[in-house]
Parts: C-alpha cells; structure tokens; sequence
C-alpha cells in the first residue's frame, strides 16, 4: 500500500526502532556534475501537505486535479491569517530567522514544524489527521493551542500526539520537547486538551471508529488507559553540518556519522528525560537532521506566498 503522499522518494526513514524514528534528505547531481542537497523537491512535497494540513478530513479528502490549484491557494491563504506564520514570514522576507533562544515560543509554529510532523505522520506511519488546528483557529488568528498533531491509527486503534520542534540545534530541539512533555502531559491539560477535540470531531462523520475516539478521550476513561492507547511522536528538525561535510549519504563514512549524530541525541534525551509518568508514556523521538533550516523556511515561505498571491 503507497503512502499518501509518495515522499519516501525524498525523504529516507533512515532508523526504524520502537523508541527513535530518524529521517534524512540526500543529494543528487547537478548538471555540471556537482552534489547539490535535494531542498527544492523536499519543498515542493511539503507544499503538497499545505491542503490536508490546513483543513485536514474536515472538508473531505477527495480533490480532482481542476480544483489542486484553488485548494493549494485557499491553504495558502488561510494559514496566512495566522498571526504566527505572517510575522515568520515577515521576519524571513527581511533576511531574518528564529533564533533558538526566542521567548515567544508560539512563534515558532509559523516555521512549518507542524506541517514536517503531518507529512512523516502520514506517509511512514501510516496515521490519520483527527483535526486540523489551522482549521479551527479562533476569531483572532491563533491557532488553537495545544498538541502540533493529533493523529490516530485506525488499525492499531492507537491515538499520536505529536510535538515538533524546528532549531539552528540538535539538542536545544531536543531539550524544548522534554520541555512540552512535561507542560502537557498532565491529567488536567490533557482532560481539558482532550474536551476541545471532542467538541470539534463529533461533527464530522468521515472519522473511522469515531465513538472509539470520544470515549478514549473522555474524562471517564482512566488516565492509565488513555496513555497505552496513545504514542507520543516528538519531532526534532534541525541544521546539521553532516550536509555541508558530506556531499553523498550513501558512503560508509556518511551512514556511519549519521547514525553516530542520531544516537547521541537519543542519549542525551534519554539523560534529560525525568517526567513522573516516565515509564507510562509512549515517546518515539523522531530526529530530522537537514542541510539548512533557515533555507528550508525561507524557501517554504516564498513558494506559499507565491501561491497566496495569485489567489487573491
């Protein structure tokens, strides 16, 4: 069965392990015969993310090929009027990026790392989107605050809440997401996290085994039961030097550093890692080393923005 969006021919999933799931993109030739790292085509697969990502099952999931265009261009829209991404955009048009040490950490989400998270969700793990929060931002632009993804696996009936991270740093990504486990993983937050989607999803009926989901989540069903139904992927996307030394991720040297630079950020998460319910949470630490993440932002931010322009 193919993915939903075909981006193993970008993006290599690299180590498969029950605890760290890590993803790179490689190189390929130029035309003078030089090595040049693949951002454009991983761009343009995440721009094909745009649609589902800003409006998720809730419109449908079937699009014919006369309607792509105005779909991708009303996604473009509509996560523009997101506070967040328009003053990342903004910041970015001027030549300016997003420091690891930015207090406003709700910033950060107009950096795409949500949407990265979706798209490897999706396609290597097989899951289903239970909402979009860009779809449901409240009356003032925001997004509504809380998980960066909630997905869910039909098959396995398992719930993913996802957290994601995009950084200049490996370990400064790593540090902020045990940071998020412990601000959300709490009984409270999650009972009061866990009220807003069932308000949103009972209106849909496109959901599979949508009464299954409502009574996972609802404050009745124990708090133990609901963390064995639910994996907790968290998403690190960083710059990492690995694509300015190397220029061919198919070398022994290449493979062998990579993995090197992979689990040493498991251990120093496995180090940092202190939350009481420790031994109940499901975690996959999900690792994406790229070349550049400030080009990567940039250059997502361009190509949408074209797309917003020749909507209006």
């Amino acid at each position: 069965m193919s993915s939903p969006f075909k981006s193993e021919k970008i993006i290599s999933h690299s180590i498969k392990e029950a605890e760290l799931s890590t993803f790179l993109v490689g190189f390929d030739l130029t035309d003078d015969g030089k090595a040049q790292y693949r951002l454009k085509p991983l761009i343009d697969k995440l721009l094909e993310v745009i649609h589902e990502f800003a409006f998720g099952f809730h419109e449908g999931t079937e699009t014919n090929n006369t309607q792509i265009f105005s779909k991708l261009t009303e996604a473009a829209k509509s996560i523009y009027k997101i506070d967040e991404f328009q003053k990342v955009k903004d910041i970015y048009e001027n030549d300016g990026s997003i420091l690891d040490t930015v207090e406003d950490k709700y910033l950060r989400r107009g950096e795409f790392g949500e949407l990265i998270l979706h798209l490897l969700l999706r396609d290597f793990h097989k899951t289903t989107p239970l909402l979009s929060k860009i779809y449901f931002k409240d009356s003032l632009g925001h997004t509504v605050h809380g998980f960066d993804a909630v997905h869910i696996e039909p098959e396995t009936k398992t719930l993913w809440l996802g957290e994601s991270k995009l950084y200049s740093n490996g370990k400064n990504g790593v540090k902020a997401l045990i940071q998020d486990i412990h601000e959300h993983f709490k009984s409270d937050y999650l009972n009061s996290e866990f009220m807003l989607v069932s308000k949103k999803i009972k209106h849909f009926d496109n959901i599979p085994d949508k009464d299954y989901w409502v009574d996972l989540i609802s404050e009745e069903t124990k708090l133990s039961d609901k963390l064995n139904a639910i994996n907790i992927p968290l998403l690190c996307t960083y710059t990492c030097n690995l694509f300015t030394d190397h220029q061919d991720e198919t070398t022994e040297k290449f493979i062998n550093d990579y993995r090197s630079e992979m689990l040493e950020l498991k251990k120093y998460f496995d180090e940092h890692y202190d939350h009481p319910l420790k031994s109940k949470l499901n975690i996959v630490l999900f690792l994406f080393p790229v070349q550049n993440k400030v080009h990567l932002v940039k250059g997502l931010h361009n190509k949408l923005s074209l797309l917003q322009k020749l909507g209006e």
